[in-house]
This record gives C-alpha cells, structure tokens and sequence, in this order.
C-alpha cells in the first residue's frame, strides 16, 4: 500500500526512490513491485539510455485518464467484461437498462478487482455508489486511513480507465466511521 501510494503521489519513480521512501531493503520494494505489475497496478518504463549496460526502470500506478495503460490490467477488464455480458444473458434480471454497456463493463471490472483485493462490494448501478464497508483495512491501520482511501480511490480509477467508458470516480462519501466506505461514481 505504501508503494502504491508514493506511485499514485508522483509517478514515474525509480526504484532506489522508492526504497529511500519506504525504508524497506531493495529486494522487498522490487518483490512488491513485481506483485503489483502481476496484478496490473503498476507499469514499469525503462529510462532512456545513452551508453551500454542495463536501463533503469521508472514504475507508475495504473490509476487515470493520464496514467499509462497495463497490458496484465487490460486483459483482466476484457474477461470481466465476458462474464459479466454472459450473467445479464443468463441472469437478465440482473440488468440496469439504464446504463449503457460501456458502464456495465467498467462496473464488472470494477466488482471482480475489489474482490479479488479482498473487498466484498456491495455496487448499487441506479444510484451509482459502491459500499467497500467494512474495510478491513482502515479497521486495522485507522492512522494510515487517508493514504489507504487514497490508494483504494486511485485503483479505482485506474479500473474504470483501463475498462474505458463513462464511469469516473466521483469521490468517497462522507462518514463519521472509519470502517465504512462508500464510493461515488459519476456517469459523464
């Protein structure tokens, strides 16, 4: 999580910034930043070179219309896509006639990365939130709350990009339980 949000700060760091950042060894800051490419959340860039040997990389999170697009997260969007066309054919009363497809596909996207990140997102289409409570996280670490909303908001946006369609981050709902998250989304 802290990777996530020194890359979602500024990006394009360099891994030797990120180590100074964090304080953790080298090995463990290249181990998680090798998760997180895996899982389409960072994207490495290798820095321009003009003598010989091996270039360095810059990594940035996937999280905007301005970040740079993740091959691994493109791929997990379209099969989120495939399942989620094939449960509204199967499962048709689970359709929102009011959205267009594009929306449905980022909202699809959207569910399975939560899940798979540990949440279990309770999306309401008509009203366009998505309930993350409780988040286990900011239960555990509720000093780090702002950055670990931060990051969460940002993987976010990142899904609803690479999905590519009408649905935006709008913001986090206001809430006086640091446990409980609701999320906006905003058609544009």
């Amino acid at each position: 999580m802290q990777i996530l949000h020194l890359l979602l700060e500024r990006p394009d760091r360099l891994l030797v910034e990120l180590v100074e950042a964090t304080g953790l060894h080298e090995n463990t800051v290249r181990e998680h930043l090798q998760r997180l490419i895996e899982s389409g959340y960072v994207v490495p860039r290798p820095e321009p070179r003009t003598t010989r040997g091996r270039p360095r990389m810059r990594y940035s999170a996937v999280s905007g219309a301005d970040a740079p697009s993740s091959p691994v997260a493109q791929r997990k969007v379209r099969a989120a896509a495939e399942r989620g066309d094939l449960m509204r054919r199967m499962m048709p009363w689970t359709d929102t006639p009011a959205l267009p497809e594009a929306a449905h596909h980022q909202l699809d996207a959207l569910l399975e990365d939560l899940q798979e990140a540990g949440f279990e997102p309770v999306v309401d289409p008509a009203a366009l939130t998505v309930d993350l409570s409780p988040c286990e996280h900011t239960r555990e670490h509720p000093e780090h709350r702002d950055a670990l909303c931060a990051v969460h908001v940002g993987l976010m946006r990142g899904v609803l990009t690479e999905a590519g369609g009408p649905l935006e981050v709008e913001g986090l709902l206001p809430t006086c339980d640091p446990a409980q998250c609701h999320v906006q989304l905003t058609l544009t």
